[in-house]
């Protein structure tokens, strides 16, 4: 499967150059299956072969990744934050999440929101979320399309710099990415489970040890 996405990819970058590059970058933004890690790279081996510019590449990579935020971002918006409070007042029970759990992320989104897009798009598996919770706050897009675009500039240079040193082993690059991918889901799975532990354990364990022994 990854094979024959990567041809269909490949086939593309061909055929529309900067255009189709800026349009599997935005479509990736939305619809993760298709893998940053091989566009870019290819991209850049593609343009190293000099069949286009390297930093043309990498501003038509960064021109999609600010389409495919700002769809995220539209999409999160329109459902708004009245209705994602009242989905945490009605559900949010069976998660664990309390409306004040909710009033402190929306606070700490509110004083960092500027940081939290421009490193959340440097970083994998997080740079397409990080555009829903800034669509919920609705931040005000001049800086979320600005710190959008820095932070996916800065990962567009490293993945189309990288394919286009590498040549025809482009594909290296998603090795390394993959990598990454593994640290981050490390430390997600890390913080899921201390939010198990924190909300749910162990409330439950010292609830039973104040339980007085059975005879």
């Amino acid at each position: 499967m990854l094979g024959d996405l990567t041809d269909w990819v490949s086939s593309v970058i061909e055929a529309i150059g900067y255009l189709g590059v800026a349009f599997l970058v935005a479509l990736e933004n939305v619809f993760p299956p298709i893998p940053s890690e091989v566009v870019l790279p290819f991209a850049g081996f593609y343009a190293g072969r000099g069949e286009a510019s390297v930093i043309g590449m990498m501003l038509a990579a960064t021109a999609g990744s600010i389409v495919g935020a700002w769809v995220l971002y539209a999409i999160a918006a329109l459902i708004g934050p009245v209705r994602l409070r009242a989905f945490v007042l009605r559900y949010g029970k069976w998660f664990g999440v309390k409306e004040h759990d909710m009033d402190r992320a929306e606070a700490w989104f509110d004083k960092r929101a500027n940081a939290a897009v421009l490193l959340g798009r440097c970083v994998p598996l997080v740079r397409s979320i990080v555009s829903i919770p800034a669509g919920f706050r609705r931040m005000p897009i001049i800086p979320f399309t600005l710190y959008t675009a820095l932070g996916s500039f800065v990962w567009n240079v490293a993945l189309v710099g990288a394919g286009a040193i590498l040549g025809d082993r482009w594909e290296e690059v998603g090795s390394v990415v993959a990598i990454l991918q593994w640290i981050v889901i490390v430390v997600v799975v890390g913080l899921v489970g201390w939010f198990v532990w924190s909300r749910f354990l162990k409330p439950r364990l010292a609830r039973a040890g104040d339980l007085p022994p059975a005879e």
